[in-house]
């Protein structure tokens, strides 16, 4: 995922877990927040906790969510910035499974529309 889509600092970070509203899968917590920057790209940070499993479980969480971002962020509303949080169960799951959760969780967001699958 290139730079400028990307949420790296923890004051953001902070700011949209504070202001932001969450919504809730099985697989991946999302946390969303309009960006107070200039900026009208969507910027998403990706985390996951050590309940996850230990490091190379965390990694693969991980490179599973910013994949899975990667592949809907040119269809997302601008002017946005998401938090992906991974759950324990992501570790098994597909990255089939993971892009379905995530378009799952932005459609109720209203940040993806709803019309495209």
């Amino acid at each position: 995922m290139q730079r400028k889509f990307r949420l790296t600092r923890s004051e953001d970070f902070k700011r949209v877990r504070q202001s932001g509203k969450s919504y809730a899968h099985p697989l991946l917590v999302l946390v969303t927040s309009s960006s107070p920057s200039s900026s009208r790209n969507v910027r998403v940070g990706v985390a996951a906790g050590k309940s996850a499993g230990g490091a190379v479980q965390r990694n693969r969480a991980k490179r599973l969510l910013r994949e899975a971002a990667r592949s809907c962020l040119d269809r997302l509303s601008p002017g946005f910035d998401l938090i992906l949080i991974a759950r324990p169960p992501l570790v098994k799951a597909t990255l089939q499974e993971t892009r379905a959760a995530l378009e799952n969780l932005l459609r109720r967001a209203k940040i993806l529309p709803s019309d495209e699958s």
